[in-house]
């Protein structure tokens, strides 16, 4: 029952992502035609503070909520309105912040950008308990029918903005007005409403677990975040554009699995948290599964990054192709950590997760103080270092609570991380012989490397392949 309660979730997780992620596609390159590198930078270089608000608004409290295993209306009460507190109080000091932010950068029309921008940390606070309580029910369907229509409106008013010479401001407005459809939406689909029974129990609680999460969040994000804030303050708004928007659409294309299974095996693996042989199957066949998925993507978009910008974007943005390739190399780490984290908070083992958490941003901070004064290009090499290294701390963990160590991780993705490698290699290769138009060529090359990676998976007989097979066939009975 939960197999098939979980595989619907996925699906719906899927669609919810797909649609997510589809329509910030579509709404990233129509922007790239009317917006510059440096208008992108300016959003990059407010990317820290309205991030680490996002996070300090949250403070851990939905994970908290999904994993509790008795949950009552005082809980979600009490994370409601103390979530709203958080937002009203980081509104407020980033708004005294502002004039320091835009000094630091040397770039006064942040103030306003800042200060608008941080409204919609009010808006996201109103539908957190919402998205815990549907996340924890697993009704990803009604996310969906909520976020859909929100990324719609904002999307087209954001591609209208633009259109019309608002500038950054288009950008601003979607964010905005993302948070408030998103709110309005989410509230309509949940059943759950806010009463006045807060509990200061409750509060305790939720916050020994949610603080742990807090801080791993807050690490995580200023390690994110705090490159782009280097790469801006030492070279330049437009450099810094370009590093963001290569980040962005490595985000928006790569995260669509992950997120969705990531979001969905929380909790449906809580509700068995105390059965270890059962969770470690689990995720075994979770790793096995979206490594066999995410690595093709991840090298293909890594061989062929020159060609889709080339077809796809105005020349301006082509300098960050370089940068999106070795973003894909080192993102090949984030759903093996990933699993690895989800295990954790899974066990509730948040003061692991900390840790782990601690030892990845002093790892990327001494990368980033040893690399920063020779480029752009050797700090991504540098974080490509510090994200590998994360790796093995994060098995050990992982071992430790439910006996999955390194060579078991290994036998489950390496034989995926082969033949995709040799996938990317080749058609890589490929584009040096072949003279077409770029469209075509692109068009080519990308079922070419579909082409290769199954007839590979086939000859192999990948365990992998063969498991998201007998996924399908489950999803298409059911």
């Amino acid at each position: 029952m939960l197999e098939k309660k979980t595989l619907f979730s996925v699906v719906y997780s899927f669609i919810e992502q797909l649609a997510r992620r589809g329509i910030s596609v579509l709404v990233t390159l129509v922007l790239a035609y009317f917006l510059r590198p440096d208008e992108y930078g300016l959003v990059a270089m407010m990317a820290l503070f309205l991030t680490l608000g996002q996070t300090l608004m949250e403070s851990g409290f939905r994970s908290a909520l999904i994993r509790k295993e008795h949950l009552t209306q005082a809980d979600t009460n009490t994370a409601f309105f103390a979530n709203l507190c958080f937002a009203l109080v980081v509104v407020v000091v980033l708004y005294l912040c502002a004039p320091w932010v835009a000094d630091f950068y040397e770039r006064p029309e942040l103030v306003l950008m800042i200060r608008v921008s941080s409204l919609l940390l009010i808006f996201n606070s109103l539908h957190v308990v919402q998205m815990a309580m549907l996340s924890r029910n697993m009704q990803f369907n009604r996310i969906l029918k909520a976020n859909f229509p929100a990324l719609v409106i904002s999307g087209a008013s954001a591609v209208a903005l633009a259109y019309l010479g608002f500038g950054v401001w288009a950008l601003i407005a979607q964010m905005l007005l993302s948070a408030i459809l998103i709110a309005a939406f989410l509230w309509w689909q949940s059943e759950w409403r806010p009463s006045a029974d807060f509990s200061w129990q409750s509060l305790q609680e939720i916050y020994n677990y949610g603080y742990k999460i807090l801080l791993s969040s807050l690490l995580d994000t200023f390690y994110k975040n705090f490159t782009i804030m280097v790469v801006a303050k030492v070279l330049s708004a437009a450099v810094a554009g370009l590093y963001f928007f290569a980040d962005r659409v490595r985000e928006l294309l790569i995260s669509q699995l992950i997120t969705s299974i990531q979001t969905v095996t929380f909790p449906a693996l809580s509700s068995i948290q105390g059965d270890n042989e059962r969770l470690k199957r689990g995720y075994q066949r979770i790793m096995s599964i979206m490594t066999f998925i995410v690595f093709p993507v991840l090298v293909t978009l890594c061989a062929l990054a020159s060609l889709v910008f080339e077809v796809l974007l105005p020349a301006k943005w082509l300098p960050a192709v370089p940068y999106l390739q070795i973003m894909c190399i080192t993102s090949m780490m984030i759903p093996l950590i990933s699993i690895n984290v989800n295990i954790m908070k899974v066990k509730g083992r948040s003061d692991w997760f900390l840790y782990l958490e601690l030892s990845k941003v002093v790892l990327g901070l001494v990368a980033l103080y040893v690399t920063y004064e020779h480029g752009v290009i050797a700090i991504l090499f540098g974080q490509l270092a510090s994200q590998y290294v994360v790796y093995f701390p994060s098995v050990l963990f992982a071992n430790r609570l439910v006996n999955y160590p390194l060579l078991e991780q290994l036998s489950d993705f390496l034989p995926n991380l082969i033949i995709a490698t040799i996938t990317g290699v080749s058609v890589w290769a490929a584009q040096y012989y072949l003279s077409l138009n770029a469209l075509l060529e692109l068009i080519v090359l990308g079922c070419a490397a579909v082409a290769i990676y199954v007839v590979l998976a086939m000859v192999f007989r990948l365990k992998a392949g063969v498991q998201t097979l007998e996924m399908l066939n489950k999803a298409k009975r059911t």
